[in-house]
């Protein structure tokens, strides 16, 4: 079945310019889109691509809970119809391994009991197929904003403050000089903020999967240095432990 008979005629380009905008204002962010028709996955990771996302894809359920397993995303686009079994068997998976990571069915299944069932098994929305890619990213969007930053569009950590929609972080009202690279490891440390993550976990959210192979992930110290620097050049106190032979933590209540 040819893509375009899945991807329904984009009415909404108005939006284009603001979706992208409010896409960027979160950073780095981690999709995996489960469907198994290969052209339908390539274009919609493509276009997520171009609106600022990483975006994985996996055709079977099996290659979904292998990469589950390895890595962690933001949101999960999820068919059911999938060729090894039923989509609706992963929603528990993912609320097990990743409690919070959200949930979007995309599916050709518009039935009113399909829908509910997949809502009360945990899902965060559900849309069906044919779809506009547009309305897809506004779905999205508004999953992540709930998800993230409970709809704000502020987050703020005592002193440290971050302002999503300028991508600005401050510290008592002084902003920070920091890089895009910077910026996006703030965020992701906020997002688990008091929850250890290892160097190989915020290399590969950042870098993207195939960063795994790389000989060693001593350019993350770096990172985590000069951001800490600039946090405390600011009057902000030390936010990110170190957890030494296993990765960084941010915690709220520093010593």
């Amino acid at each position: 079945m040819r893509v375009s008979q899945w991807l329904a005629p984009n009415f909404f380009e108005i939006w284009h310019t603001e979706i992208l905008s409010l896409n960027k204002s979160y950073g780095l962010v981690k999709l995996l889109l489960i469907e198994d028709n290969k052209q339908l996955a390539e274009d919609v990771a493509m276009f997520f691509g171009e609106e600022g996302y990483i975006t994985e894809t996996a055709l079977t359920l099996g290659k979904a809970r292998e990469k589950l397993g390895i890595y962690h995303y933001e949101l999960v686009i999820l068919d059911l119809g999938m060729p090894d079994g039923n989509g609706l068997d992963l929603i528990p998976v993912v609320q097990g391994e990743h409690p919070r990571t959200a949930i979007l069915v995309l599916t050709a299944r518009d039935s009113l009991d399909e829908k509910v069932h997949a809502l009360e098994q945990g899902a965060d929305d559900y849309l069906t197929k044919p779809f506009h890619k547009s309305e897809l990213n506004a779905r999205v969007h508004s999953i992540l904003r709930r998800r993230i930053s409970g709809g704000s569009s502020h987050i703020t950590i005592n002193e440290l403050t971050i302002d999503l929609g300028a991508r600005i972080a401050s510290v008592k009202d002084v902003v920070l000089n920091l890089t895009r690279k910077e910026y996006d490891l703030l965020l992701f440390l906020v997002y688990n903020k008091n929850r250890l993550l290892t160097k190989e976990s915020i290399a590969e959210h950042l870098w993207g999967d195939h960063i795994d192979q790389a000989d060693n992930f001593d350019f993350i110290y770096n990172h985590i240095k000069n951001l800490r620097r600039k946090i405390k050049q600011a009057g902000g106190r030390n936010y990110i432990e170190s957890m030494y032979g296993m990765g960084y933590k941010l915690v709220t209540d520093p010593t």
